[in-house]
């Protein structure tokens, strides 16, 4: 009976081996190192116009970004498949989708972090956090130690209008900490502003996102495959490549 069970063991341990294997080989990230379930957004939603602002200057921090390399954005499969969805139903009302920030990785979150506790540093207070006092970025949620962006699933983005050649009015920036960015404020906004905010969400919901209550421009994928990991991996091309 005990070598009955020991060759039970055995045989068990060799199928999840297998079964890890061919997951792997159906082009899923197994470490927070591996990108492999991961896709360029140029090649998987071509119509998504990019404006990667972790990699220029113009973000609260002031300067590129630690982990953004190229001025790319990288998603999961699924959620890169579901934001092209999205942006054929956007381009079906005459908008397309501007991307801000896509997959995001850890050493950037890091940066975040370093950047909050420099509290002298105010660099861009002006322009992205000019009603606060830096620091209460930690205790008011505006800054963590993780971001769903980490996992690959989320997105940061707006509309622009193929007509004007503009974004959207949605009556306050991106990054901008306060209520004004909450998707339900409603304060001293117009009647197109609100609706411009409440069209986007709805195209990004019907497509399989939810949205967050704190940003208006932040949807996650409601499916996410990989919601317990926060990769590692730079925003490079190069780390699709393996």
């Amino acid at each position: 009976m005990h070598k009955k069970l020991i060759s039970l063991l055995m045989t068990l341990a060799v199928l999840l081996t297998l079964a890890g294997t061919a997951f792997a080989a159906e082009g899923q990230s197994t470490s927070p190192d591996d990108a492999t379930g991961f896709v360029s957004l140029a090649e998987a939603a071509p119509d998504v116009i990019l404006e990667i602002r972790y990699y220029s200057t113009y973000n609260f921090v002031g300067e590129r970004v630690d982990g953004y390399e190229e001025p790319c954005a990288l998603m999961t499969k699924e959620a890169a498949e579901a934001l092209n969805n999205a942006a054929a139903e956007a381009e079906e009302q005459g908008y397309r989708l501007k991307v801000y920030d896509a997959y995001r990785p850890q050493m950037a979150v890091d940066h975040f972090v370093r950047w909050a506790e420099d509290v002298d540093d105010t660099a861009m207070k002006a322009y992205f956090y000019p009603e606060l006092d830096k620091s209460v970025l930690f205790d008011q949620g505006y800054i963590d130690a993780k971001s769903g962006h980490s996992r690959g699933s989320t997105i940061d983005l707006t509309l622009f209008d193929m007509d004007t050649g503009k974004e959207v009015d949605m009556g306050g920036t991106f990054d901008y900490f306060g209520e004004l960015s909450h998707p339900d404020y409603v304060g001293d906004l117009t009647q197109e502003q609100i609706d411009n905010r409440n069209t986007l969400r709805d195209i990004m919901v019907d497509n399989g996102f939810k949205p967050l209550d704190t940003e208006w421009w932040h949807f996650t994928l409601v499916d996410e495959p990989y919601p317990d990991t926060y990769f590692t991996f730079p925003v490079t091309e190069d780390s699709l490549a393996g």
